[in-house]
This record gives structure tokens, sequence and C-alpha cells, in this order.
């Protein structure tokens, strides 16, 4: 299915309304689409990245339906085989065809796909390349999210093709937004997953093209967005250091003791006027955990002892936190043991990524007590005079 963004521009990518699992790691609840891009000009053609090589048939079959009976230019702006991954079978089609790209992605595109370096074309950030009556002009736009990312605007209609820069896990027949809560939580879902870890780039990147007149984003997953403003502010929320007053409770019970920690302490929280946000680790999405921690304030991880360590489920999700790297503030454990712990010190270990202050955790042995629940009422309070003092109640 061809689709029209405007005269001459055409979306010729794939939708995979099937797809629930991203690079085995990640869950895709709505699917996803790989998006590509033909624009014609009046003297050369382009088409801006490809699709994941399973739905390659989908691409060349839109090819086809658009009338692309050459191809001058395939514009790669990431190496991920999601983009690039129906390159060389577009080369079989169009043997005339060069593959533009950055000299650092050429190199990855040689390396993953066996690409013949005489097929390529380099670029630099800034240059720009004649279609005719249409120019491409490139912008490096490393770690959103591998290092030899680029983008492409088009001046004359004043859209930018981002790449993952902007993108969105959605899978929907509509070309351009048209629901804009149910983007905004895909986009943010997203953004936590794969975007996160790169807060600093990303505002280097969003500099970089503020001074662009952007009247359309085409990004490569998700619908394109003809009211840019909404994802741009976005991304500058989520990737500023501006945090919320919200604590994420990430849990596990065995045999309730932590469970009961757990309840208290959630209590406490919302009598002192803290929001919550909890989930219990064998059962939660993790995309859903990792949106939550992009705006909070506080990370509390709960676990048992298993073998004087952390039960595995609260070791990912520390693991989890750290490699996404959220803007948290605020951090402690909450758990319980029987005859002998170190979870405190392994999970507080694999933290260190977050730039959090460690607050005294609670860790009670065996059925929590009295001691302990004042305790977790101490860190209840704790909690809250650090909110108070960052001026987030």
């Amino acid at each position: 299915m061809t689709r029209k963004l405007k005269p001459d521009i055409y979306a010729v990518g794939a939708i995979d309304w099937d797809a629930r699992l991203f690079d085995r790691l990640i869950p895709l609840p709505d699917g996803t689409s790989y998006n590509a891009y033909v624009v014609r000009g009046s003297q050369k053609t382009a088409l801006l990245d490809t699709v994941d090589p399973v739905k390659t048939h989908v691409l060349l079959n839109n090819l086809v339906d658009a009338g692309v009976d050459k191809i001058d230019y395939i514009i790669a702006h990431h190496a991920e085989q999601d983009h690039s991954g129906s390159i060389p079978d577009v080369l079989l089609i169009y043997p005339d065809a060069k593959v533009v790209t950055n000299p650092k992605c050429k190199q990855m595109l040689i390396d993953l796909l066996d690409i013949e370096e005489n097929r390529f074309m380099t670029v630099e950030d800034g240059q720009e390349l004649s279609l005719g009556n249409k120019t491409l002009r490139f912008i490096t736009t490393p770690w959103v999210h591998w290092p030899e990312t680029m983008s492409t605007y088009l001046p004359e209609d004043k859209i930018l093709f981002s790449c993952d820069f902007f993108g969105a896990h959605l899978a929907t027949s509509r070309l351009f937004v048209d629901d804009e809560a149910v983007v905004y939580e895909s986009a943010k879902r997203y953004y936590a997953e794969i975007m996160m870890p790169f807060r600093k780039q990303i505002n280097s990147n969003l500099a970089k093209i503020s001074d662009l007149d952007i009247k359309i984003i085409a990004p490569s997953h998700g619908p394109v967005y003809d009211q840019p403003d909404l994802i741009i502010r976005a991304y500058r929320q989520w990737a500023s250091d501006t945090v919320r007053n919200e604590v994420v409770v990430a849990y596990i019970s065995m045999h309730g003791s932590t469970a009961k920690m757990i309840d208290h302490f959630v209590d406490a929280l919302v009598e002192r006027g803290i929001d919550v946000k909890q989930f219990e680790l064998s059962t939660t999405d993790i995309g859903k955990l990792a949106m939550a921690l992009v705006d909070a304030a506080t990370v509390v991880l709960g676990s048992p002892t298993v073998l004087i360590g952390p039960h595995p489920s609260a070791a990912y999700a520390a693991f989890l936190a750290n490699a996404l790297r959220p803007k948290t503030k605020f951090a402690s454990i909450i758990g319980s043991f029987g005859w002998g712990s170190k979870a405190v010190e392994q999970l507080t270990g694999m933290l260190t990524n977050l730039k959090a202050e460690i607050l005294e955790p609670v860790i009670a042995k065996g059925d929590p007590k009295d001691t302990d629940y004042a305790a977790i009422d101490r860190l209840a309070d704790d909690i809250l005079a650090k909110h108070k003092a960052a001026g987030l109640i």
C-alpha cells in the first residue's frame, strides 16, 4: 500500500500488525511499522530507508505500485536491519542506485549486510544532494539511538525524515497522527525503551534541528506527525532534568513478607501526597515500567532474598533501570530475608549508572514487625522531605 505525504513524496514502507517483540527484547503490544519514503525530484529519485527483511516483499510491491521504475539514491539513515535490511534486495532490482550515507554508517552496512564498497556515496553533516527541484540536506543526529544515525531535511516541503528519532512502535492504517493520546503513549514507550539512555545526546540533537522550519516529521516507526510540536515538546520534557512527584515501586514477593512491606509503603506514600506507580515484577509489562521511569523522582525496588541475593526478577529490574539511565534523583530498597542476605549490596551495585541518592533501605528478617513498619514510615518521610526540597511538592 502506497500512501501520499505530499506531491511526489510517498510512504512505501510496511506495517507489521503482528509483531509483538522487537529485537527479541522489547514488547510491542500495538505492533510497529518500518517506514520508507520515496521522494521524486524533477531529475532524480531517492528512496529514504528500506524495511525489515521480513517485509521486503511489501516494500518491493509498494515501489511497483508507486510506479518507481528508477531509483538513483537509497538514503540509509541508520544501519540497524529494521531500516537497512532490504537494501541488498533493492540494489538487485535498481542496480544503478547508490547507497547514500555517512562514513560511519557505511562501514556498519558493509559489516552487517556485506554491501560492496563501490555501491556507496558518503555525505557529511550539512551536505546537500539535489534531486532537481527538491533538495536533501543531511543532518547527523548521533545516538538516536546508534552512533551513526542521521536525519534528512527536505527544505522545499519542510519535512524532517528523522529515522528512529521521534519514532513510535505503533501499527496503524492512518498515515498521519489521528489520535494524539494513543500516539503519545506509544512514542513515550519507544523513548523509554530505546532513547532514554541518551538524554544528553537527544538534547544536543533537539538543539541541532531547532532552527529548521519543520511542518512534518516522518519517522521510521509509527505515524507521520503533521503537527510536529506534539512530539518535539514531549521529547524536550522527557529528555530534560525535570522529574515529577512520583515514586516507581517495582517489587516481587515469594511468601508474602515483601508484599506486606510494599503495601504499607505505598499507603504511606499516598497519605503523604506522593504519586505512586506500582509494578509486580512477575507479571508486569517491562515497557510500562520503562515508561514510568521516564519522569519519576524516586525508584524503590522490593525483593525477597534468594540464596543471599535478590530475587532474579528484582535483579532484572535493577539491570533494566541501570541500562536505561532515567533521570531519577533518589532510590531505595525494601525487602526481606530468612537467614542471611546481601541483596541490598548486590542491588545497589547494579544501579551505578543512576545518578541517584540511595536512601536508607528497609530489610526485614522474616515477617515484618512493628519496627520494620516504623522504618518504612521513616523512608516515606525521607522521600517526602527530599521531594519537598527538590521543589516537587
